[in-house]
């Protein structure tokens, strides 16, 4: 007999799930625990849910998606390239990842964790190159793939800072680095990826 899903049910395992990922981390999290605070066996979650890294994934995806349609409202309205690029710089690297007690620091973790086989698609991470690449078209002179690269090196620095939240001795992104990294982007250096 199959079983039908039900959304309620679906949604009170992701709602868990935040819960815990956000509390304790994605190691530190197991499926049972996700079960147990949902109300539900574990075999019924995994009616839902492949593994656990599919029920991250299902919750990041959206998380992800909202940030960033809310950054883009923002961006929009800075008129200034170099503003525009701070703006998007300190929300990427400073604002993000302490968001929802270090969130993100979850995929990072995941990933990380995981074993590389097929567990892991790399949709979401071209989705959020491809947005902070639109991004930098608008605030440098640089070529699309020069933005591409950029955009990509943006989001593995996300990465690494998000992997610091709530480190003793964790690494944040500072004014100081946003500055420095926006006059690497605006200053035109050669082999940059700048068309001429």
């Amino acid at each position: 007999m199959v079983q039908r899903k039900k959304d309620n049910v679906r949604e009170a395992i992701l709602a868990a799930a935040f819960e815990l990922f956000t509390q304790k981390g994605y190691s530190e999290t197991t499926v049972p625990a996700i079960a147990r605070m949902a109300g539900f066996s574990t075999a019924n979650v995994y009616v839902y849910f492949e593994s656990k890294i599919q029920i991250l994934f299902s919750l990041y995806t959206p998380w992800l998606e909202k940030r960033l349609d809310k950054l883009d409202g923002s961006l929009r309205r800075i008129s200034d390239p170099r503003l525009r690029l701070n703006k998007l710089l300190m929300v990427l690297w400073r604002d993000l990842p302490k968001e929802n007690n270090g969130f993100a620091h979850n995929i990072v973790e995941a990933v990380s964790s995981s074993s590389g086989q097929n567990d892991y698609d790399p949709r979401l991470r071209d989705y959020f190159v491809g947005r902070v690449a639109e991004w930098l078209q608008g605030c440098t002179a640089m070529s699309d793939q020069g933005c591409r690269h950029a955009a990509t090196v943006m989001v593995m620095a996300f990465d690494g800072f998000a992997a610091n939240v709530g480190r003793k001795h964790g690494v944040a992104c500072s004014g100081e680095m946003v500055e420095l990294f926006s006059d690497l982007l605006l200053r035109r250096p050669a082999g940059s990826g700048f068309s001429t």
